[in-house]
């Protein structure tokens, strides 16, 4: 029996009996994946049931023997010889076919990497020996398609101009994960060109994935532009995923879908062969659905990357293992300040962040409430200006890079490339924001350079940097975003508030974890302070985490139920 893939190649479907044991292991497997601890408990749980049809359960969507699964029951499994990571990556496969390409039509998924079972069993094979990597090996990861594989999977950022390229070398990222052991399961899909297109783009659309979808509730929106890494996570397509940001592209989509997102600081995690929007702000960032997972995806990606100068100045910052920093105790001593002025855009939003400040006062965190972060209206739209130049200059370096092979070998080129393909690269927006990159000059440019001077100078000296200092200050929190807005591929997105500008600005750290629901749709609250401050942000995360569970599945229902109208 064979499965079609999604770039219409065929993979060998062995039997899930004989690759995870026997029907004894896969009983254990189901036994396991039932008994993992409650998620969605006291207040989160009525909150992601409410405002949802009544009794409605997953909708076209099977039950699943790895739903919330961690690593470390994954790596228990395959230690005690009850499963293997062939078996437990073709069940992940299995599940993207269920719900990304039928079912739901989730479209987390652009393409599934035709050589992940081969990978799955030389790992097995591997552990077999006696060789076992460390935490990630065997387990299944996806990669936003951003993220350059050296393999039978493409890199396009979503977009038909450079559908079929494969870059001559993996990424720091992907060598970093092969290293650990994990899968690389394919290609998530993305906000095309990381949501830098068109102001009036709907974020988790691109070109060769479609619109993305929540899971939550299908109509809602992901947020972006790691639209598919977290949708997928979200949905248990795979263990957990990367994502990218430059403002919000990892921490909006994992708010948005209810993981852990964790934005670190610039220079943490190799940014080499990833399709750029911004050398200053980029980079990649685990999505997982605890803070446990998140941190041991973030000490496997940490460290310096000869490719990446940015890099040089993780050594001695960077740490292989960020699981020893996490406490449930950890919000003790903890000065905390809240960053006021980015509350006030929903009045339930306001309601959760209220009872997750009372989480980490109860937990023994000093609130320092309020304190006044800088907002996107203070850069004076300098922050826009560096990305345009940066994306011009950095996107056409690494067109160059890609060799002679390379679809489009420009900025310009694409450009050129959507006008001539419209009807399936713009069918509902335009690429005004690469019109206007392609406007600019190099980065030699007063204009850039000056915008660069102040957008720093207002994120770090006189913002994060002063800010902590006077206060004295661990981390600061607020609202990472609202609820998904319904998906408009008319108007566009119809963002609500976020904060998560100053710590892209600035480059500094910056993690959301899962802080309750709203109608059923998860929100979550940010955390972020001084650079290579990723060990206090975890053990806080952590510990907020431990005392509030608010994570809860997704249940893929067509569309919310809000009752009949006032």
């Amino acid at each position: 029996m064979t499965k079609v893939r999604k770039d219409g190649q065929d993979w060998d479907r062995v039997s899930r009996r004989a690759l995870l044991g026997g029907g004894a292991a896969l009983a254990a497997l189901g036994a396991v994946a039932c008994a993992a601890p409650p998620t969605g408990e006291g207040k989160g749980e009525e909150a992601a049931t409410a405002g949802t049809a009544g009794g409605e359960s997953q909708a076209q969507v099977p039950p699943f023997l790895l739903d919330e699964i961690t690593f470390d029951a994954l790596g228990e499994g395959m230690a005690s010889g009850r499963w293997t990571s062939q078996g437990i990556t073709e069940l992940y496969l299995e599940r993207i076919a269920e719900i990304d390409d039928k079912g739901p039509t989730l479209r987390s998924v652009i393409e599934t990497n035709p050589d992940a079972l081969e990978l799955a069993t030389a790992l097995d094979e591997e552990r077999a020996a006696g060789k076992v990597r460390g935490p990630l090996h065997g387990v299944p990861i996806l990669l936003k398609d951003n993220i350059a594989t050296h393999d039978r999977n493409t890199t396009t950022a979503g977009s038909l101009a450079l559908e079929g390229s494969i870059p001559g070398a993996d990424s720091g990222v992907a060598r970093k994960l092969r290293e650990a052991g994990a899968v690389l399961l394919g290609k998530a899909n993305l906000s095309e060109w990381a949501n830098f297109r068109s102001t009036r783009s709907s974020s988790g659309w691109s070109g060769r994935g479609g619109q993305c979808k929540n899971p939550y509730a299908l109509d809602r929106n992901p947020c972006g532009s790691s639209s598919g890494s977290g949708a997928a996570t979200s949905g248990n397509l795979t263990a957990a995923a990367i994502g990218t940001e430059t403002n919000g592209s990892v921490v909006c989509p994992s708010t948005a879908n209810g993981v852990v997102g964790i934005k670190p600081t610039v220079g943490l995690i190799s940014r080499s062969r990833i399709i750029p929007i911004s050398h200053t702000q980029d980079t990649a960032g685990p999505m997982a659905r605890t803070v446990r997972d998140a941190a041991i995806l973030l000490g496997a990606l940490a460290g310096e990357d000869g490719e990446d100068e940015a890099t040089s100045a993780a050594r001695g910052k960077a740490h292989a293992d960020y699981t020893s920093f996490l406490d449930p105790g950890g919000l003790r001593g903890l000065r905390i300040g809240v960053a006021r002025n980015f509350f006030g855009f929903h009045p339930d939003v306001d309601r959760l962040m209220e009872d997750a400040l009372q989480a980490l006062k109860d937990g023994g965190a000093e609130i320092i409430d309020p304190t006044e972060t800088p907002s996107y209206g203070d850069f004076e739209g300098s922050t826009y200006q560096v990305l345009l130049y940066e994306f011009k200059a950095g996107l056409n370096a690494y067109l160059k890079a890609l060799g002679p092979e390379a679809p489009v070998k420009s900025l310009a080129e694409i450009i050129s490339f959507n006008e001539a393909h419209g009807d399936r690269s713009m069918p509902y927006f335009g690429q005004e924001i690469l019109l206007e990159a392609e406007a600019k000059g190099p980065l030699t440019e007063p204009e850039y350079l000056d915008a660069l001077a102040k957008a720093r100078r207002i994120s770090r000296e006189e913002g994060l940097d002063k800010l902590m200092n006077e206060h004295r200050l661990d981390a600061i929190v607020g609202p990472t975003g609202g609820p998904a807005w319904k998906t408009d591929l008319v108007n566009g997105d119809n963002f609500g508030g976020s904060s998560s500008t100053p710590a892209a600005v600035s480059g500094y750290p910056n993690i959301t974890v899962p802080a309750g629901f709203v109608s059923g749709l998860p929100v979550g609250i940010s955390l972020f302070g001084r650079p290579w401050s990723e060990p206090t942000l975890l053990k806080a995360a952590y510990a907020f985490e431990q005392a509030t569970k608010h994570r809860k599945a997704p249940r893929f229902l067509p569309s919310l139920d809000l009752g009949a109208p006032l």
